[in-house]
């Protein structure tokens, strides 16, 4: 792959409207993208959707917005770090495009978790169980195979591409008509569901409906299919990887410790063993120095897990440019967070396994996801059967409640079943809990 196809400020959907000559403009086309995304609805309605813990709550900790702010500022210090390590190293041409980097990182990273529906993982599960194990699997018939993959392994991913290029009833050609770099940039896992068994991993980058759409892009950006169906990742899909990576693993240890699931020595101790004894003594005597004059414990968790952030980020860009040639090339079949040294990959996995028994695992995000899971797939069963039935009473007046930009009357049964999806995986955590409530007839609006 070569940075002079792959950088492009085409956007999607507006392909007619492309000079290559741009005008002189206060902001850059990949500026543009993070500014359209960062007013945009779907983006603000992350603030009401669960990342791990409960929302609300007396201690504010990480929603879906939070989180993807903070990942979008680790994205956009590894997309400068890493056009300057380029450029360092004559690697590339010392082009405006390729200073550009950080700035389509950053673009991409607010809108990585677009597609999550609410309840975090949980909604996923829920979306698809209705279709592999609940009632939903009767409809099976009704689709081709490829569709029905879709259906039965819901993704995230998946649904964050589709958000952001699908023309929805009313709206304009290509969705938020974002450039092609940028779009490219949110797709880990660049093959359709069918291939997941190929691959062997449980996710995958776009539905059927988007298929042909990916494509345009892939060919566009000059990204290699590797085998059938099987493409290259686009190279800056690694530091967007990275920044999830370290935001989302880091800053749960943080909110655990605000929520006094973990002790504030269990906390430094995770942080602190990011640092060698003997190579990091003098930022370590630092940080003694400074926890010293600062005797806030919260403001102490967050300068050591500052510093952590910033040495992740150096050593992610570090492997960046370690595996260049092989990232190029399409062959790099590793994450960056994976391939750091021991030191800080022993304590990234030690605070993996802490979050996984001690955080995930808690009573309060258990309680969540169980309640998602019934939320979500009563909403499924009740809208998915008016939009295949459309005719009676009760089905018309459900299907008043969807709003007019997802088109419930497609031409086929997968097209009416996106848009029920579409509508349901856009829902907050509120909005979703309420609509059960009025469906089941446990509340009514305007009655106390």
């Amino acid at each position: 792959m070569k940075w002079n196809s792959l950088l492009s400020a085409k956007r999607f959907g507006q392909e007619d409207q492309f000079s290559s000559v741009q005008q002189k403009d206060i902001r850059s086309q990949f500026q543009r993208d993070y500014d359209r995304l960062i007013f945009s609805s779907p983006f603000r309605r992350l603030q009401n959707k669960t990342q791990v813990f409960p929302l609300p709550g007396s201690i504010f900790v990480h929603n879906r917005l939070t989180h993807s702010l903070e990942v979008s500022s680790v994205g956009r210090s590894l997309g400068n770090a890493l056009a300057d390590n380029l450029i360092q190293l004559g690697l590339v041409d010392d082009s405006q495009l390729i200073k550009e980097i950080g700035s389509i990182v950053a673009g991409a990273c607010l809108a990585h978790d677009l597609g999550n529906p609410p309840f975090g993982h949980s909604g996923e599960k829920a979306l698809s169980h209705f279709f592999s194990d609940g009632k939903g699997k009767e409809l099976q018939g009704r689709f081709t195979k490829e569709e029905w993959c879709d259906l039965t392994n819901f993704e995230g991913n998946a649904n964050a591409l589709r958000l952001l290029t699908h023309a929805f009833h009313g709206r304009r050609n290509g969705g938020f008509a974002l450039t092609y770099s940028s779009i490219a940039s949110i797709i880990k896992y660049p093959w359709e569901s069918n291939k997941i068994e190929v691959v062997k991993k449980k996710k995958y980058g776009f539905f059927q409906a988007e298929k042909a759409d990916y494509l345009v892009i892939a060919q566009e950006l000059g990204i290699p299919e590797l085998s059938s169906g099987i493409f290259a990742r686009f190279p800056l899909v690694y530091l967007v990887e990275a920044a999830d990576d370290i935001c989302y693993q880091i800053m749960d240890i943080e909110d655990a410790h605000k929520l006094k699931i973990l002790s504030t020595e269990e906390t430094k101790d995770l942080l602190l063993s990011f640092y060698h004894p003997d190579k990091d003594k003098t930022i370590l005597n630092r940080i003694d120095e400074t926890c010293k004059e600062v005797t806030d414990i919260n403001e102490q968790i967050a300068y050591i897990r500052a510093g952590v952030i910033g040495k992740l980020i150096s050593e992610c860009v570090g492997v960046f440019v370690d595996h260049y040639e092989l990232i190029m090339e399409g062959k790099f079949q590793s994450s960056l967070i994976k391939e750091i040294n021991e030191i800080l990959l022993f304590a990234y996995k030690k605070c993996t396994q802490v979050a996984v028994s001690r955080i995930y695992r808690h009573r309060s995000v258990v309680e969540i996801e169980l309640a998602g899971y019934k939320i979500l797939g009563t909403l499924l069963d009740e809208f998915v059967t008016a939009v295949l039935e459309p005719e009676n009473f009760y089905s018309r007046n459900l299907l008043s409640l969807i709003p007019e930009q997802y088109n419930v009357n497609g031409e086929s049964d997968y097209e009416k079943i996106m848009s029920v999806l579409d509508f349901i995986s856009g829902m907050t955590d509120v909005f979703a809990l309420d609509l059960y409530r009025t469906i089941k007839g446990i509340e009514l609006p305007g009655i106390n």
